[in-house]
């Protein structure tokens, strides 16, 4: 059997650096690596939970499951043992020169393995596909134990598959064949630069790890990111009201608000111009204002869901009929914002009021009884320690909830920036979608209180007269407003199947549509990149598979789809107004002063 080479075409020069360039190496690595571990235990001031996130009963309720099961046990590790004789099989023919299948294959979209060496060198192989079949039989095995509660089955499938995430061979120096080569090459110049990055990240976190995933001297906002010219022309404790400078002689006479979510910065709808969902909005003909919502300190922590209504949208509305001297608006709601306009809508409904024309939700839940990966951190135990830390601090830091975020999709928002910044030490390119990402903002702790518990937890929108606002117990079942819904197939923060929900909640006329791609690249999505695709059908069937199993697919992007939905609510063409051109004086330019604390 001939031997397998480490790296194949590696020259021995290459392989074997000098003595004395190692050892210098050496010296650097460690003293970056004593420099991390001082720098973080500097900033650990607060006692770190054992348990944050509430999983240890949860395997604990595995583990007796699976002890009360031991014929399950046994065929599961029969299963294995097959599984890696087959492996060693198929191995022992390559290295004999023979071309086989492999016995498990690399899941479409994931990234890990793409460096050639996976694929060509035997060892790199093995080593891929073990991990592939131990990893997917410990996930199956996990999903087959029976006699759990629906949760605990979450959270216990959730937090395994981050188990094997985190023990990805591609995570480690020595069980990754590009980080082998790139430290070779570079003499181990690669891992001395990764420590640096790693020490600018703790700094930059104030000892937590604050992964850099983007350049962001690459963007500057209001210069090359929401970038879109405005003026603010309204403003209050908790937002900015923009109104955008039209791009077209004529435009709809309805003006159109958008109600961003508060839990992130308004401009992921205003990214560099080709990318933008307000200037393409502008170029259609709309008049458009967007709702920049202040990034909130402890000063705000009583601001409840109640007041973002009134100071939120209800306060916009008034505001708009100020600036344009129109009373009726069609408006559109993302993620959060678009719970908040559902919730508004029904407020309004029981009130009589009917300025809002149309409401478009973009990735909106509504009914949250099925929340999806998001549900794992919200229990009462998770809740009740999170409410004890923002009641101390008066909100929750920004950086919690992106963690948070990002943990849905750790392969692509975590472990490739682990690789490519420590283990390679490289720079991470620039993203516009990723500097925005990383923008957090803080939240209030009142309103945060109240959306987790009334939302996830209890999930009390759905139910008439569940929440109260303003002394008024509202009812999604009176909203009679047309709707568009856009939800996004892989999304991992709606489901689409959970907001798919909401087409039987409401009164009103409702037509759904289903992007491709996720919570984001789903949503933003122009024309001109003629990317993706979208479903659309005639009818809401009660079934969302069923829905989706007789759609009509439509290549490219859901954009114009929409425009020619929310045209027929326009109301016509008036000339463009230009902001200040109503009673309110215009602020300070777009985007704003809120947008940048």
């Amino acid at each position: 059997m001939p031997r397998q080479a480490p790296l194949e075409n590696d020259s021995t020069e290459n392989a074997i650096p000098d003595p004395a360039e190692l050892a210098a190496t050496v010296v650097k690595i460690a003293d970056r690596s004593q420099q991390i571990i001082t720098r973080f235990l500097e900033h650990q001031g607060e006692v770190l939970h054992a348990d944050p996130f509430n999983i240890g009963s949860a395997f604990l309720e595995l583990t007796a499951r699976m002890m009360d099961n031991p014929e399950m046990v046994f065929k599961a590790h029969a299963s294995l043992w097959q599984g890696y004789m087959d492996l060693w099989w198929n191995t022992s023919r390559t290295l004999s020169g023979e071309k086989v299948a492999p016995v498990v294959e690399t899941e479409p979209g994931d990234r890990r393995f793409h460096h050639e060496d996976w694929e060509k060198n035997s060892v790199f192989n093995f080593i891929k596909q073990s991990y592939l079949m131990t990893s997917r039989w410990l996930q199956a095995t996990v999903r087959e134990v029976e006699g759990m509660d629906e949760k605990t089955t979450q959270k216990v499938e959730f937090y395994t598959r981050h188990f094997v995430d985190t023990l990805s061979p591609s995570n480690f120096v020595l069980s990754n064949p590009e980080v082998l080569r790139a430290t070779i090459e570079t003499k181990g110049e690669n891992l001395i630069q990764g420590l640096n990055n790693m020490l600018a990240d703790l700094d930059r976190g104030e000892g937590r790890l604050a992964i850099t995933m983007t350049d962001h001297d690459a963007f500057t906002i209001g210069e090359n990111i929401a970038a879109t010219s405005g003026k603010v022309v309204f403003q209050n404790e908790l937002l900015q009201l923009i109104q955008f400078a039209p791009t077209t002689e004529k435009v709809k006479r309805r003006p159109l608000l958008i109600i961003s979510p508060w839990i992130n910065k308004y401009y992921v709808l205003d990214l560099s111009p080709k990318k933008s969902f307000v200037k393409w909005a502008l170029d259609q003909g709309h008049t458009l204002f967007i709702i920049s919502w202040v990034n909130p300190d402890e000063k705000l922590s009583h601001k409840s869901f109640e007041d973002y209504m009134f100071e939120g949208p209800l306060a916009a509305l008034d505001a708009i009929e100020k600036a344009t001297g129109e009373h009726e608006i069609n408006a559109i709601g993302y993620c959060i914002g678009g719970t908040l306009l559902a919730a508004t809508l029904a407020y309004m409904a029981e009130k009589k009021d009917d300025r809002i024309k149309s409401a478009t939700f973009f990735t909106t839940l509504m009914d949250f009884s099925d929340p999806g990966e998001l549900g794992v951190f919200i229990d009462e135990v998770q809740l009740g320690e999170l409410e004890e830390k923002m009641r101390s601090q008066g909100y929750l830091g920004g950086r919690e909830m992106a963690t948070t975020f990002n943990m849905l999709r750790a392969n692509d928002l975590i472990w490739s920036f682990v690789v490519n910044n420590y283990l390679l030490g490289k720079d991470p390119f620039p993203f516009d979608l990723l500097h925005w990402n990383a923008d957090s903002t803080r939240i209030a702790a009142e309103i945060h209180s109240f959306y987790l518990r009334n939302m996830y937890l209890q999930n009390n929108l759905v139910k008439p007269g569940g929440i109260t606002l303003g002394g008024v117990p509202v009812d999604l079942g009176k909203i009679k407003t047309p709707s568009f819904m856009l939800s996004s197939r892989e999304d991992h923060i709606a489901p689409w199947k959970s907001t798919y929900a909401a087409t039987w909640l409401l009164a009103g006329p409702v037509k759904f549509v289903l992007a491709a791609s996720g919570h984001i690249a789903g949503v933003i999505n122009p024309p001109q990149a003629g990317k993706y695709c979208y479903w659309t059908h005639n009818r809401n069937l009660r079934e969302p598979e069923k829905w989706l199993a007789s759609a009509n697919r439509s290549e490219g992007s859901w954009w114009p789809e929409w425009e020619k939905w929310i045209t027929k609510f326009s109301g016509g063409k008036v000339p463009s107004r230009i902001p200040g051109d109503g009673r309110l004086e215009p602020i300070e330019d777009a985007p704003g002063s809120y947008v940048i604390a």
